[in-house]
């Protein structure tokens, strides 16, 4: 409360009657008075024509407490702006790298299958030849480099390490086009929710495709096959088992617009997500599964031709027991050339990689239909229609398309009776 203290008062006193105060000289009495306001109120007093002026000014008291928010929105409107510059350089960093491994794929690929073929005629040449030692000794050499080869490139995946970055340049600069999209279009001051949510994408996607190669790759031949993940995790999750089967309702469709949400399109959200999960997340994770025990099994075969040719070599020479071991050495190597042509040349780590990124893309769009439909009230949610827009460009198909899903909502409707797939874009 503010106190406004008057200035000084002089009264003059005045006599009931004449003789009372005739021969009384006249005297100025002090008063001080003490004021109360409510809040909000500036005053100020003045007693320039020596009566007392009171000056009322209205604060509003929301101006005081937002003070501090155009500093706020200066530090994240920085803040965002690094974000920015920093994805930009990694979506740089990676298509580099993205090339630079793609020519090794290239250059180990034809490289070793030249080693290999070479090795293999000198070893069928090498019984008849009067040289017998230098061509089996340079037979076996070969066989020997060829076989690290394919054991080193089988570890690292070449194909697979260039779709990687591929994929990881594509997202870094789709980061980069939203945090300037949010510093362009920005119609309310920013703050450091904001900043927090670029900086976890940030995190999220250093994780998913590490930049170095030796330590910190990823695990080519995992032991389970999971979707990739360059998004970060909810803080919140959903009850995912209300959601998929309506066990959520929303609050606000009987306000007036219900933010573009009705039971109709909750329905075909909830159908089309147990779609999502039944048939295309679960088509790419088996694709993938059985895509990687091929390769797991081409990356051991090729070096284990590779070697076993390079030790049959050893034993080239006269005789009998010489043409057996040219023999192996030549249908071994022949062999290592072919499975080396097959994982590299055929690019199956590259195929794996983008199956569990299409399996990666499905499960992110479930985890959007989840968060907004774990939201209860519509009004808190993203638009309705806009939401639903959103969700079909990201399968490929029209928003009437998406109609077709409401009965799959229903908690009677089995999983096998799915026959057709969410997603048309993959």
């Amino acid at each position: 409360m503010a106190a406004l203290q008057a200035q000084r008062l002089f009264l003059t006193a005045s006599s009931s009657s004449s003789s009372s105060c005739a021969g009384r000289p006249r005297r100025g009495a002090t008063c001080r008075a003490a004021l109360r306001v409510p809040a909000g109120l500036n005053t100020a007093a003045s007693s320039a024509d020596g009566s007392l002026g009171l000056k009322l000014e209205w604060v509003d008291p929301r101006v005081v407490a937002t003070t501090s928010a155009p500093a706020e929105d200066a530090v994240a409107v920085d803040k965002l702006r690094a974000i920015a510059e920093a994805a930009a350089d990694r979506a740089e960093m990676h298509d580099i790298i993205g090339r630079q491994r793609d020519n090794w794929n290239h250059l180990l690929l034809h490289s070793t299958n030249s080693l290999t073929l070479a090795a293999s005629v000198m070893a069928a040449l090498a019984p008849a030849a009067p040289s017998v030692l230098a061509l089996k000794a340079s037979a076996g050499a070969l066989l020997a480099t060829a076989a690290v080869t394919m054991a080193a490139a089988g570890k690292i995946q070449p194909s697979q390490l260039a779709e990687e970055q591929r994929n990881a340049t594509r997202l870094w600069r789709q980061l980069e086009r939203d945090v300037r999209a949010v510093l362009d279009l920005k119609t309310t001051p920013l703050t450091k929710a904001d900043v927090q949510d670029a900086m976890d994408r940030v995190l999220a996607l250093d994780a998913a495709y590490p930049l170095p190669l030796l330590p910190g790759m990823l695990e080519k031949f995992p032991k389970k096959m999971e979707p990739a993940r360059w998004w970060p995790r909810r803080r919140q999750a959903s009850n995912k088992k209300l959601v998929a089967y309506g066990g959520a309702k929303s609050r606000s469709f009987g306000r007036r617009g219900g933010n573009g949400w009705t039971q109709e399109l909750e329905d075909e959200m909830r159908g089309l997500l147990r779609v999502l999960k039944a048939k295309d997340e679960h088509q790419y994770l088996k694709f993938g599964k059985a895509l990687l025990d091929v390769n797991r099994g081409l990356a051991v075969a090729g070096p284990a031709l590779a070697g076993t040719a390079a030790v049959a070599a050893a034993f080239i020479g006269g005789g009998e027991a010489g043409a057996w071991a040219s023999g192996t050495a030549v249908l071994c190597g022949a062999l290592a050339a072919a499975a080396n042509t097959v994982e590299h040349g055929g690019q199956v780590g590259m195929v794996f990689e983008l199956f569990r990124n299409c399996a990666g893309f499905y499960r992110k769009v479930q985890e959007e239909i989840e968060a907004c439909l774990g939201e209860a009230d519509a009004d808190r949610r993203e638009n309705g229609e806009v939401f639903q827009t959103k969700v079909a460009l990201l399968l490929g198909r029209s928003t009437s398309d998406l109609r077709q899903f409401r009965r799959m909502a229903s908690a009677s409707f089995k999983d096998e009776d799915i026959t057709d797939f969410a997603g048309k874009l993959f």
